[in-house]
């Protein structure tokens, strides 16, 4: 199914950027662009509160104390963007932006080592990068009715889709598709509480929870956030990307060890878990964790950390949490080295609520198959059963090479499963939805397959159940055959009279 795509704000805006760039790689440019729009974001927060400060005679706007007591960045004089915009024709705006960057983590402990300081570079053309301050100077002027603090988190978070697409492979490392990420939001619904992502990337499963909870007027001060990023560069952009949307990221941290080998948060206990951990990851250090704790329901072959991500984030669930995580569909299947034993385990468990099929092209890193897993302590309405949906058909192209889900998508999948669990207006779809007992997941030796539950939907489909169609035609053929034989007897009745007049 094809969308009209009406060109957004954020496309537009994009696409001047990406026409600076010139002889930068996509990898490279975002770093340049991302720190620009942190660095705006900053400043138009500083002087918000700088202007109310200047009008209160009692009030200093130059106390760096009274910036922190508002959660607030201070910006120091060299770093404020109309020092930076003032700057932007000249040779030397390079290393005024480097300047400014590394005044700003001085001023600001949460911001050391987290700013990029790239644009000294020979290899970025200055003329260029004084045009980037000047379009990113106009930007809250073209986008009409919306506070200049939101429009910057909306900006920095469309284009760090936009560098992950550009990036193909690479990009799917540091970024989860907005619509996958709202799905997963809005099916574990985290009100309040602790959510951790022990992957966390660029930090959009805590945006898009922070953005559930601002959409459900809660507050934002209800939810913590806990993560891990093994990938510095990464971890930078999340850091930043957090900061823009005034979520305290002091829980979120990186080490070059990982998740795995070193557990940064080895007593959480979290309401809920969200991630979409790497794929099919290979030689992720079980041999030095064999008899690791979090190993509860089977250890893990070193061929694929599948189950090892999945018993991590089990292993920090609280004992009313909730998780959903992105897996590849070989998790659903896999017997190799023990993983079928481990998935038997989880379902006898009564852990595994849930099971979302996805659409292939959906992921800019990987053409692989994918399902969400939802898994939860306690399922009060549905013990022994698992809800099975196949939304691999749903969603539309958006561009030749990658899929997306509407509105309309995500609507469907997440009311069906909120449906099922409150035991409300729930019934199963054939090709869509169904609602399976223990006893049949052992029938069907612990595979999780979606389509193997769901059935499959004929073009000609009419909504009638196989057994209603069944009885119809047993009916329908003992009816036929009951005439057959009225007919059979009629006919050796006739026969028989012309056998006598002859």
């Amino acid at each position: 199914m094809a969308k009209t795509d009406n060109s957004s704000f954020e496309k537009k805006l994009f696409k001047a950027a990406d026409k600076l760039r010139k002889n930068i790689d996509a990898a490279e440019y975002k770093h340049v662009v991302l720190g620009l729009i942190f660095l705006k974001y900053i400043s138009e927060s500083f002087a918000e509160l700088y202007h109310k400060l200047e009008a209160d005679e009692w009030s200093d706007p130059e106390d760096r104390d009274e910036y922190i007591a508002e959660n607030t960045f201070f910006v120091p004089k060299v770093a404020r963007w109309s020092h930076i915009q003032a700057q932007a024709k000249l040779p030397s705006i390079g290393q005024t932006i480097d300047e400014a960057m590394e005044a700003i983590e001085k001023e600001n402990t949460d911001l050391k080592n987290v700013l990029p300081q790239v644009y000294g570079k020979a290899n970025l053309d200055k003329t260029s990068l004084g045009e980037l301050i000047d379009l990113i100077s106009n930007t809250e002027l073209q986008a009409e009715n919306e506070n200049s603090k939101d429009l910057f988190g909306r900006v920095y978070e469309y284009f760090l889709g936009e560098f992950a697409n550009a990036e193909g492979k690479k990009g799917g490392q540091f970024y989860t598709p907005k619509a996958i990420v709202k799905l997963m939001v809005e099916m574990i619904e985290p009100y309040k509480g602790r959510v951790y992502d022990p992957a966390s990337g660029s930090g959009g499963m805590f945006v898009m929870s922070e953005k559930f909870v601002t959409e459900h007027s809660g507050n934002i001060k209800d939810i913590t956030v806990y993560g891990q990023e093994s990938n510095q560069t990464t971890w930078k952009l999340s850091k930043m990307n957090l900061a823009i949307r005034n979520i305290n990221s002091k829980f979120v941290v990186w080490n070059t060890e990982g998740t795995f080998l070193k557990n940064a948060h080895p007593d959480l206990k979290a309401d809920f878990v969200l991630a979409n951990p790497p794929f099919n990851q290979k030689d992720w250090g079980v041999d030095i964790l064999a008899d690791d704790a979090r190993w509860k329901y089977g250890t893990p072959p070193n061929g694929n950390a599948n189950y090892g991500w999945m018993q991590h984030m089990l292993y920090h669930l609280a004992p009313r949490g909730v998780m959903a995580t992105v897996l590849s569909n070989g998790s659903l299947s896999s017997n190799t080295s023990g993983e079928g034993d481990i998935r038997k385990n989880l379902v006898d468990a009564d852990l595994v609520e849930c099971i979302v099929a996805l659409p292939k092209q959906l992921f800019y890193n990987t053409g692989i198959p994918a399902c969400i897993w939802f898994l939860r302590r306690e399922k009060t309405n549905h013990s022994k059963e698992v809800l099975f949906i196949d939304a691999s058909e749903l969603g539309f192209m958006k561009d030749r090479a990658h899929r997306d889900f509407s509105e309309e998508d995500i609507t469907k999948i997440r009311d069906t499963y909120l449906n099922w669990r409150k035991g409300e207006n729930y019934q199963n779809i054939k090709g869509f939805c169904k609602s399976a007992k223990l006893e049949t997941l052992q029938k069907n030796s612990y595979v999780l397959t979606p389509g193997r539950y769901v059935g499959i939907l004929d073009e000609d489909d009419d909504g009638i159940s196989f057994e209603e169609k069944m009885a119809d035609l047993t009916s329908t053929l003992k009816q036929q055959m009951n005439k057959e034989q009225e007919l059979n007897k009629e006919i050796a009745t006739q026969l028989a009279k012309i056998g006598m007049s002859l």
